[in-house]
């Protein structure tokens, strides 16, 4: 389940949440199996993705629809950086942005008819855009088989908390034709299979990248003026 677009350009995250590495256990393999398809099924989740930086950091606030592989959110600099505050869209190979000196908490349900700015997605160097990439693959049309995962790497690390939901820390299995890739993304699971958290290390950035689920309602995301989400 570790993303491929991206699995060249991660490590090993060893954060909190950790009691011991030990095999899946039939239960959690088919958890873990099904979280993916749990994203799919409805049909876009809100966000917040975090992403580190050495000047600042930068969090994205918004929506992802997972059927049509487009996200929206707000972004917000932390630390120096605060040159990319504003909206942003961002599809599997662009990315749109709306720059805004006091953007807002929120990002406002129907994008600015104007002053949007468009660039390719890169498939390398920039943490932000591998973050993007990664979020906007995180849901699959049908479950994975859990019987492979296990044998492909996957593994419980622990268990943990999340906004009140007690979750599993598992990591994910090889990546096909992508070497290494075993236990470099981290989910949080809850017992349903739902996703909470995923965590996971990019390029050469100390911090992990943090992608958390919020308990609000997904909205159906509407693109902005050029955007074309995949049908």
């Amino acid at each position: 389940m570790a993303v491929a677009a991206v699995a060249a350009f991660v490590i090993v995250d060893s954060s909190s949440g950790d009691s011991g590495q030990r095999a899946l256990t039939s239960d959690e393999a088919n958890r873990l199996a099904i979280t993916r398809f749990r994203n799919y099924q409805a049909h876009g989740r809100t966000v917040t993705i975090t992403v580190p930086g050495t000047a600042g950091g930068l969090v994205v606030t918004g929506s992802i629809d997972f059927q049509g592989k487009l996200g929206y959110g707000v972004v917000h600099g932390t630390g120096r950086d605060t040159s990319s505050d504003g909206l942003i869209q961002w599809t599997a190979a662009s990315v749109f942005v709306h720059p805004m000196a006091h953007a807002p908490a929120q990002a406002p349900a129907a994008p600015p008819r104007s002053g949007w700015y468009s660039r390719p997605l890169q498939s390398s160097g920039s943490a932000l855009d591998s973050s993007l990439t990664i979020a906007l693959n995180l849901a699959s049309d049908r479950p994975d088989n859990a019987q492979l995962l296990p044998q492909n790497g996957a593994a419980w690390w622990g268990r943990d908390e999340v906004g009140g939901h007690r979750v599993d820390v598992m990591t994910g299995p090889y990546s096909r034709g992508r070497a290494g890739t075993a236990g470099t993304v981290r989910y949080w699971v809850g017992e349903d299979g739902t996703m909470y958290r995923v965590r996971i290390s990019v390029g050469s950035e100390t911090q992990p990248v943090v992608i958390d689920f919020g308990p609000q309602k997904y909205v159906q995301v509407e693109p902005a003026p050029g955007v074309t989400p995949r049908s």
